[in-house]
């Protein structure tokens, strides 16, 4: 018998003793096999979790996302996967666990699909590592799919008495009451700055891989249920059409991604995920990406570059709005989920506030939002987010001190080690290293709160969405593998150059390859598990710290 679906395998199959078991199975979960005979079957992948912020309300997105699917002919079952929030596990042994679960997020959700027969899916998810995780099994997966963002949250400044019109801490440090309510979610959603979540739910317009202008609704507002019914309803349809997710992926959209990722001044991750997800793609990523789209400017002021929330965003136009002051920058003839080329989206899109999606001549910045820096301290590469770089600390260079842990670093901190123009270098902290290369906020928060504003920092990990200033991260080759990070001793002088993207260590060669004969790596501790697989797997951070 011909299948039309993968769903026609349920009753359809050669075997009419299995055809009987199936459907006997699907019986016990209250689901006809009948109707699926004539009805597509969606998967509606969740990542609903009670105690993630960004994630607590997606349950009710969810019901949504299945009236739409029934309303419009299709049959759904829904299943969950987990969601890290990166904030909790910050600063603790935690955080050495979150990228690894944006691996095996990708692997759960690929698994379990391509075992039960679902025709299409709907992927729900809104913070860090979800959100790649997800567009990473969207893509190696290639099924008709839909992407619906949790929306940003509201951050509680906005609930008080606010003359600044700021959500950004950096316009508040004189007010420990104020500086709280920019630290503290008041509603459900991501948190509403330009971190990473917000980061992708931005970029999935980019790529076509949801509704438009879906991605800025706030998670809390009445349209956000609206807009997943409409998912829903959509997704039954692109099943018709068969319209499939790589259709979405391609070169292409990609290279529409990292320009946008530019234009808002995403967050530093975009540099680790967008490599994860073209390879799940199968195509072709490298960070020359990003230095190939060195003139896009950053149109948007979102903390932590600047005062406005992704809320703000939403209200002048929402992501259709950016795109269609980005338009030169982009190939308008991708495809998206509606079935029409990005084109389309961008003539329907309206600007409603042009201060805050100004037009390209009147940028926020006019360079881009992410740097990749090069040179004897980075051979590979390194990643730097400009737009979170004050004016005078685009070159800027300094003495070194050294940790192989945030822990030491952030006592040294605490206790007046570090100085004005000093270089903190963390390292053992990349993928392999740490394993599973932590964010720094710790650190990096430790020294504004120091008021150490003309210090810097490298490292082989990397950074939260929230983190600006002076901040190098993704420094590869990394400590454990060798890098010359690995080789830096308290006092080297070390510059970085941001308009020439260079990451200069001043000692000579034959210094460091004298320090190289008696160099022996640092190696953390490892609890006995998964994470030794993954140390043993993972591939560098310029390679998407993917596993391979």
């Amino acid at each position: 018998m011909t299948e039309k679906k993968r769903s026609d395998i349920i009753s359809n199959s050669a075997s009419p003793m299995m055809n009987l078991f199936r459907t006997g199975l699907l019986h016990g979960a209250g689901i006809s096999a009948e109707r699926i005979k004539t009805r597509p079957l969606i998967a509606i992948a969740n990542s609903h979790t009670e105690l993630t912020t960004g994630h607590s309300h997606l349950d009710k997105l969810a019901k949504k996302v299945r009236d739409g699917v029934i309303a419009a002919g299709g049959e759904c079952a829904e299943f969950n996967v987990p969601a890290p929030c990166d904030g909790v596990a910050m600063a603790h042994d935690g955080m050495r666990f979150v990228l690894a679960q944006r691996d095996l997020i990708a692997d759960i959700l690929e698994s379990h699909i391509r075992s039960q027969p679902y025709d299409a899916v709907v992927f729900i998810a809104g913070c860090d590592k979800i959100n790649p995780g997800m567009m990473m099994a969207m893509a190696r997966l290639d099924l008709p799919a839909l992407y619906l963002s949790a929306g940003p949250g509201m951050m509680d400044i906005r609930n008080t008495t606010n003359p600044k019109s700021s959500i950004d801490h950096g316009d508040y440090h004189a007010d420990p009451f104020s500086l709280a309510k920019t630290a503290t979610c008041a509603t459900c959603g991501a948190c509403e700055i330009m971190g990473t979540a917000n980061t992708f739910q931005c970029i999935a317009e980019a790529l076509g891989i949801c509704l438009p202008g879906t991605s800025n609704i706030p998670g809390w507002h009445a349209d956000k249920l609206e807009a997943a019914r409409r998912t829903g309803e959509r997704i039954v349809s692109m099943v018709g059409e068969k319209l499939n997710a790589r259709q979405m992926f391609t070169p292409a959209s990609f290279k529409n991604a990292v320009a946008i990722a530019m234009a808002i001044g995403g967050s530093t991750n975009t540099a680790l995920h967008m490599p994860a997800i073209a390879n799940s793609a199968e195509v072709p990523f490298s960070m020359d990406h990003f230095e190939d789209a060195a003139n896009v400017p950053t149109l948007l002021a979102v903390s932590p570059n600047g005062p406005y929330g992704i809320q703000d965003v939403w209200c002048a136009g929402g992501m259709p709005a950016v795109l269609k002051q980005m338009e030169r920058f982009l190939d308008t003839s991708c495809m998206t989920v509606t079935g029409k080329p990005l084109k389309d989206t961008i003539d329907k899109a309206r600007v409603i506030n042009d201060t805050i999606i100004p037009p390209v001549e009147k940028a926020f910045r006019p360079i881009g939002g992410i740097t990749v820096l090069r040179g004897n301290l980075a051979p590979d590469t390194a990643i730097i987010k400009q737009a979170g770089v004050s004016e005078d600390m685009l070159q800027c260079q300094g003495e070194a001190i050294c940790f192989n842990s945030e822990d030491d670093a952030m006592r040294a901190i605490a206790v007046g080690k570090i100085k004005a123009n000093n270089v903190v270098v963390l390292r053992y902290l990349g993928p392999r290293g740490a394993p599973g290369m932590p964010e720094m906020l710790g650190a990096t928060m430790a020294l504004k709160m120091a008021g150490l504003k003309k210090a810097a920092l490298i490292t082989d990990g990397r950074f939260s969405g929230a983190t600006s200033g002076p901040c190098v991260g993704h420094v590869c080759p990394e400590a454990s593998m060798g890098g010359p990070i690995a080789l830096i001793e308290d006092g080297d002088i070390i510059e970085i150059d941001i308009p020439n993207r260079k990451l200069t260590l001043h000692v000579d060669d034959a210094t460091l390859a004298k320090r190289r004969e008696s160099w022996v790596p640092y190696e953390g501790a490892v609890p006995h598990g998964y994470m030794r697989i993954y140390r043993k797997h993972v591939l560098p951070a310029s390679q998407g710290a993917v596993l391979g």
